[in-house]
């Protein structure tokens, strides 16, 4: 027997998830400076099997357009280097002494603009995941026989409350990445 409380709980964590998933997503996407988080999604072909950029080496940002891999193996760097290039970065690696060293090129408006659009189709979808959350709480609550009336309508005050917050933090988000992506 699922309670109210119960029920809220769980929006809360989806919309939490939702939220973080798209931080996530946001910090994936590339702009003007380097992060390390950059290379994130990227695999690499290690030992027979795909492996994250990060259980292959060290990943560091030393100056604001340049990102330096350290790989714990150092005959990975072919693969690190052909992984990067691979990936639709448009990242050019290039390794000296042990290092590999990857400079991020200046975007140019267009592909500015294109990064503006992906990451607010990231962005549609926390939305519709905080919305979800909501919708299916809310449904779930409307279904419960035994609960009063009153705890009802309260619960669903509650949700639209946290649907809001939720929104407005990724809306603070979306505002300060679309800034980053735009930022000369």
């Amino acid at each position: 027997m699922s309670t109210i409380q119960q029920y809220v709980k769980e929006a809360r964590a989806a919309m939490d998830k939702s939220l973080d998933n798209s931080k996530k997503e946001f910090s994936s996407i590339r702009s003007g400076k380097a992060s390390v988080s950059l290379l994130d999604t990227i695999r690499v072909d290690a030992y027979g099997q795909m492996m994250p950029m990060a259980q292959v080496g060290s990943v560091s940002a030393p100056e604001t357009r340049l990102l330096t891999i350290t790989p714990w193996d150092k005959g990975l760097t072919q693969a690190i280097e052909k992984a990067i290039r691979d990936s639709d970065l448009g990242l050019n690696p290039m390794s000296a002494g042990g290092v590999i060293r990857v400079p991020l090129p200046a975007l140019n408006e267009d592909r500015r603009k294109e990064l503006v659009k992906v990451v607010h189709r990231l962005a549609e979808e926390g939305r519709i995941g905080i919305r979800h959350a909501r919708t299916a709480a809310r449904d779930a609550i409307k279904k419960l026989d035994k609960a009063p009336e009153d705890e009802k309508k309260q619960s669903e005050k509650e949700l639209q409350k946290m649907h809001d917050e939720h929104i407005a933090k990724l809306e603070e988000m979306l505002k300060g990445k679309e800034a980053e992506i735009m930022e000369v």
